[in-house]
């Protein structure tokens, strides 16, 4: 770092030494035709000289980024005419402007990168795309200086030889017009002679032709990968969407409150694994394990004993209860008296505008795929004899297994580890690496210890062998980070590794559907398949498996499968909150400090312990903390971690303010009602305020306070 202010501060010295002494007079227009036959003399006499300084002094202008090119453009037509002048200028401005570019990456760039990187991370990944079209794009126009293009895209990840080979070509017809122009110096008199206003718009016109050389390309693939299928006359319906899950359900939603004529398609249960496996029976379940551990907690309140009598069947009924409350906003009949055609059946895709389901084919002009995904089953030996459950089976147990088994460290599995050991089922969870490997370590030793407390048994960094059965009894065998293997016996063993997309038998394989490594559908940033007309959204499509996520990307999916010819809209993850549903909750939204120290973005951490909320005490919860990341020196938050009771909830106001902007000012000027959890927010934003108090305006302050005591 210090090497790099080194180099701004020789950097100043040079500039102010050039304008100092007025070295910018030497590459006027009319000191060049005052000097052209003094130049030209030189020239003939000394050529390979004369060739030698000109690249020199150019290259330094250029890396400089200092004035003067542009005459020295004419110069060279000038001198040496056009077909030296050419070459000679083309090489010498490339390697200036690859030596600028360099400067600008090496003495600014992290700079950047720390300051605005979650900004630039969209412009960067845009660039690895389609890098060259942009820059050949800004090298053909001249109504952008090259200057700034040099310093711009060093800021960015653009590899070296594209920049150099793009520019090269980039900058080849306006190099030719200036030195052609410099051959014919007399006819010049001002700069404007050599750019007249139509041929601006001649070369704006040729920096589009890459796009749409690009787009006629596209155009070409596209007809002819639509070419084996045959085209319906019309279309029975404008969209079908095949899943009802939550992004199935949305993307029908939106089509049928646009007055489309929209077709949903889903072969088990409406709902899908949210409703019927996963956020509504996981958190009824919660709900009740949670009171349980409140009665046996209830000293701590000043009740001195409560008895609870239950059984495990009526808890399971209950989870049932709750989703059959829940069902009616999800069912066929709601969708139906909304304007969507619900269908029961499996749909297969049978071209890019049919879909076959119950034996009749329906046309379409778009198609949504929302299949959602399953749970993993891992290979072990063994286990297809043994009792196994996964997240969506689990639910049909209405006995309590004494001995359970977790395999998983993630969300679902410390979910349901907590929740059936506060049921009172000795539970062992095996994780295969870290617990919450995607959560900072300390909001990670919070949950630890809180399932420790529960009577969690946790195994980390553990290897899953084998099942074994001898009789009735079952054993998991598993090696531990020490080596030693050990045999855990279980009356249930529950498979919570994770989950993966659901692309299989839905049509995808015949139309060659490119799937991901991780057995998402590919998709491109309107969530497009390789057929334009085909979306896919939801945990099919990734890169998220939560179930507002889907909602989200469904909105986006539906209205470019409707409208898309008239505006396309790209998928926004730039704000996507989450929360693990264990006691404490773990909440967060942007950045983690694990990410922002693997991306190289500097950050400040603000904390406010909830020991000191006056709620938190009263509900007997004073445990977990709000933790904010935020730029250096600034308000602006880069992201924020809540380990605590109702961090779900606390986390909404956090993700309003990063959306839209807000800053931690804004949070602490905001009137929180007391006494509440929602003051944790308002406190954080306070001790992010104290932190960053102008020392010098407080010595003030505390001067005149001084002053003011002396007076009467």
């Amino acid at each position: 770092m210090k090497h790099r202010w080194w180099i701004l501060a020789l950097l100043g010295v040079v500039i102010m030494l050039f304008f100092g002494f007025g070295l910018e007079r030497f590459f006027t227009l009319e000191m060049l035709k005052d000097r052209h036959e003094e130049l030209q003399q030189i020239y003939q006499a000394e050529p390979f000289l004369v060739i030698s300084i000109f690249s020199a002094i150019y290259i330094m202008l250029a890396a400089l980024s200092f004035p003067g090119a542009t005459i020295m453009t004419l110069a060279g037509g000038a001198v040496f005419g056009i077909w030296i002048g050419v070459p000679v200028v083309l090489v010498s401005a490339t390697i200036g402007a690859t030596l600028a570019f360099w400067m600008a990456r090496y003495v600014l760039r992290d700079t950047v990168q720390r300051r605005f990187g979650g900004h630039l991370e969209t412009i960067n990944k845009g660039l690895e795309r389609d890098g060259a079209f942009y820059l050949l794009s800004l090298r053909l126009a001249p109504i952008f200086p090259f200057f700034l293009i040099n310093l711009l895209m060093g800021l960015t990840t653009l590899p070296s030889i594209t920049y150099f080979w793009v520019s090269l070509v980039g900058m080849f017809a306006g190099t030719a017009v200036y030195v052609n122009a410099g051959t014919q110096l007399a006819a010049i008199t001002q700069m404007s002679d050599v750019m007249s206003p139509v041929l601006i718009i001649s070369f704006t016109v040729l920096a589009l032709f890459p796009w749409l050389a690009r787009w006629t390309v596209e155009r070409v693939k596209t007809r002819r990968l639509y070419a084996r299928w045959s085209k319906p006359a019309h279309f029975d319906r404008n969209l079908i969407v095949i899943g009802a899950g939550a992004a199935g359900l949305m993307s029908a939603y939106m089509a049928a409150a646009t007055r489309a004529k929209v077709t949903l398609i889903e072969s088990h249960k409406m709902g899908g694994d949210c409703l019927n496996y996963g956020c509504v029976p996981s958190k009824a379940l919660i709900r009740t394990a949670t009171f349980l551990q409140q009665t046996k907690n209830a000293r701590s309140l000043g009740i001195q004993q409560v008895d609870v009598d239950y059984d495990f069947a009526d808890v399971m009924a209950r989870v049932q209860r709750v989703v059959r409350t829940v069902e009616p906003h999800d069912s066929i009949e709601r969708y139906t008296r909304l304007g969507v055609e619900v269908l029961q059946g499996k749909a297969t895709i049978v071209s890019p505008w049919s879909v076959e389901v119950n034996g009749k084919t329906l046309t379409t002009r778009a198609i949504v795929i929302a299949t959602g995904a399953r749970p993993i089953v891992p290979q072990i030996p063994g286990l297809e004899a043994a009792r196994y459950y996964t997240s969506d089976t689990i639910w049909s147990l209405t006995q309590r297994p004494q001995r359970l088994i977790v395999l998983g460290g993630g969300p679902i599995g410390c979910e349901l580890a907590q929740t059936f050991a506060r049921l009172d089922c000795r539970v062992t969870q095996i994780v295969r690496s870290d617990l919450l490997p995607r959560e900072d370590t300390d909001a990670v030793a919070l949950i630890e210890t809180a399932l420790q407390a529960d009577g969690v048994k946790i195994l980390t960094h553990a290897e899953t062998l084998r099942c074994e059965k001898e009789g009735d009894a079952q054993y998991l065998v598993v090696r531990s980070s020490d080596g030693e293997e050990m045999e855990l016996p279980f009356d249930a063993l529950l498979c919570a590794v994770g989950r993966t997309a659901r692309t299989e038998g839905f049509g995808l394989e015949e139309l060659g559907v490119p799937v991901s490594f991780q057995h998402t559908i590919e998709t491109n940033a309107w969530l497009q398949t390789l057929y334009p007309n085909i979306y896919a959204c939801g945990d099919v499509a990734g890169p998220y498996q939560f179930t507002h996520t889907a909602a989200h990307q469904a909105w986006y999916a539906s209205v470019n499968a409707l409208f898309g010819a008239f505006k396309r809209l790209k998928a926004d993850y730039s704000v996507i909150p989450w929360t693990t549903f264990t006691d404490p909750e773990v909440a967060r939204v942007g950045l983690s400090e694990n990410e922002a120290k693997q991306r190289g973005i500097a950050y400040e951490v603000t904390r406010f312990n909830l020991q000191d909320l006056d709620r938190a005490i009263a509900d007997e919860a004073a445990h977990g903390f709000v933790k904010v990341l935020t730029v250096p020196d600034r308000d602006r938050i880069l992201g924020v971690c809540i380990v605590g009771v109702h961090a779900s909830d606390l986390l909404a106001e956090f993700v309003l303010a990063m959306k839209h902007g807000l800053g931690l000012n804004k949070i602490l000027g905001t009137i929180h009602t007391y006494p509440t959890w929602s003051e944790a927010n308002k406190y954080a934003a306070g001790e992010w305020k104290r932190q960053h108090v102008p020392q010098w305006l407080m010595k003030w302050v505390e001067k005149y306070h001084a002053k003011r005591r002396l007076k009467g």
